[in-house]
């Protein structure tokens, strides 16, 4: 088998800077984690926040602490740099290779899709943002690892997208149209849910928006060769 992760993000339309920040790091005892958070607002003042929080998560993972501990650190900290006036959204997306399980951890009011064949999962537990309030825990949902799972997390960008004109995109809805045309790869899924909420906000998003898909397809072979792509378009 072999993990396949995509990423895809926009900003805020008319806002040079995203408020969304995401890292990838390795973990020390294998696998890798993907780390999202999205400041409170936009622009410089959310991507400090959201930096400041991604930075000390990934510090942490790296040195072997357990996503949900991480979370929490990563809350009291800015809950302390910040006196508790601005939050932050969190999630982690993580391939453990200790417990073979793909580990979600979630501090985020929006919901994230498993999908596993046609049927799509929508892990809607209530969660807080962190930087509220000290000792704010995450929603940790702990997935085995198989061939076919898809896993789907993104910031509140996505949601919000079409509201201005009264047509919410429905994520669960898009996902399920995208599952059922093929079998996608997870850069066709995540572009293709970031281009539907473009769609809808008329290419001038409302808020930042970024989309995290993760894939376990079948390998034919034995092959140990890992990859990572990245793009990063620049306006000169």
């Amino acid at each position: 088998m072999e993990v396949q992760i995509a990423v895809a993000k926009t900003n805020k339309y008319a806002v040079s800077q995203s408020g969304d920040t995401l890292e990838v790091v390795e973990r020390p005892n294998g696998g890798l984690s993907v780390v999202l958070a999205d400041g409170q607002t936009s622009g410089r003042g959310a991507k400090a926040i959201s930096m400041l929080v991604v930075r000390k998560v990934i510090s942490l993972l790296a040195e072997g602490v357990r996503d949900g501990a991480a979370a929490r650190a990563a809350s009291d900290s800015l809950y302390t740099e910040k006196m508790g006036k601005v939050s932050s959204t969190l999630n982690i997306v993580s391939v453990d290779m200790q417990t073979k399980t793909v580990v979600l951890a979630r501090n985020n009011e929006c919901p994230m899709y498993i999908a596993r064949g046609d049927q799509i999962e929508r892990l809607e537990e209530t969660s807080q943002s962190i930087g509220v309030k000290r000792n704010t825990r995450p929603v940790i949902t702990e997935i085995p690892i198989e061939a076919g799972l898809t896993v789907v997390v993104y910031t509140d960008g996505l949601v919000h997208a079409g509201k201005r004109r009264g047509e919410p995109m429905d994520v669960g809805l898009t996902l399920r149209g995208l599952l059922e045309d093929g079998d996608p790869a997870p850069r066709q899924l995540a572009d293709a849910l970031l281009m539907q909420a473009l769609r809808l906000d008329d290419n001038r998003p409302a808020d930042d928006i970024s989309v995290v898909v993760l894939r376990v397809t079948h390998r034919d072979d034995d092959n140990s060769i890992r990859r990572m792509s990245v793009q990063l378009p620049i306006s000169l």
